[in-house]
């Protein structure tokens, strides 16, 4: 007798022998009932959360106090701890000094980071890694991608409905089938300093480099790829679903890396500047 899908989808976890595809596989498992069914609050909520991530984006310096006060100019009336709870659940944090929501776990490692005063010249030489906030029109899911600095493209990306590493351990390996950097950049979250996320990278003697703790400039290429996947694609869609979200998104992605040009590229899209350096 087959076991319950909710049995077989807990059988997938981090593993240094078996990838995620691979386990999902096994399990006979979609990753999409991994990864896709949205995290819920309430109506009010989302809608305050959706104001905080625009406004974010506006104002990365912006910690729970500023925004609570922004907040209470718009218009609405909240207390700060609630502010503070919902930025949290958002994984945001201001690129100030203070205190911070993207922490190692205890115990966990941190590198050092190797950016600073750095000429970042070819493909492969420096990929980095994020997490955003996506708000949906009955919940809220978490989308992680991989980027090339030099070219912009996006090598990949996966979503989940909670920030354990599990979703970021996907992208990485996936990522990783498209060539190897010598140098890949994350922030100081649990997510990327777990045993699971850099074991991957230290067994193919991939150096580790991560950010100044808030300091969201030490990732600004892919700060700017969250600003641009949010305007255009994510804000004015209001996905409903993370079947919605995962397909939008995969139409997106595919727009962004081979017809968006970029005038820092002069002209060329990621796609063309990627693969004219590479040999994948």
């Amino acid at each position: 007798m087959s076991l319950p899908l909710s049995t077989r989808k807990n059988w997938v976890e981090v593993s240094p022998e078996y990838s995620i595809r691979r386990q999902c596989s096994l399990a006979g498992v979609s990753r999409s009932c991994v990864y896709y069914t949205p995290a819920i609050e309430t109506a009010e909520n989302l809608m305050l959360m959706r104001l905080i991530d625009e406004q974010y984006l506006l104002h990365p310096e912006f910690g729970y106090p500023r925004m609570t006060d922004w907040l209470r100019d718009q218009g609405y009336w909240i207390n700060h701890k609630r502010v503070a709870r919902l930025m949290r659940v958002m994984g945001l944090q201001a690129i100030t000094p203070g205190p911070h929501t993207s922490k190692p776990a205890p115990g966990h490692k941190i590198y050092p980071y190797l950016l600073r005063n750095m000429d970042v010249a070819a493909v492969d030489q420096v990929w980095s890694m994020d997490i955003t906030y996506i708000p949906m029109r009955r919940g809220f899911m978490y989308l992680a991608a991989v980027i090339d600095w030099y070219s912009r493209y996006v090598l990949a990306w996966e979503l989940s409905n909670t920030m354990e590493s599990l979703f970021c351990v996907a992208a990485l390996e996936q990522a990783l089938t498209q060539g190897k950097p010598t140098i890949f950049n994350t922030d100081q979250g649990a997510q990327f300093t777990s045993e699971a996320f850099t074991e991957v990278l230290l067994d193919k003697n991939i150096a580790i480099s991560m950010d100044g703790r808030g300091r969201a400039l030490d990732n600004v290429f892919i700060e700017r790829l969250w600003w641009t996947v949010k305007y255009e694609d994510i804000y004015p869609k209001a996905y409903s679903d993370g079947h919605t979200l995962y397909q939008g998104l995969s139409r997106y992605f595919d727009y962004y890396n081979k017809e968006r040009k970029h005038s820092s590229l002069n002209k060329q899209t990621p796609f063309e500047v990627f693969s004219k350096q590479t040999t994948h």
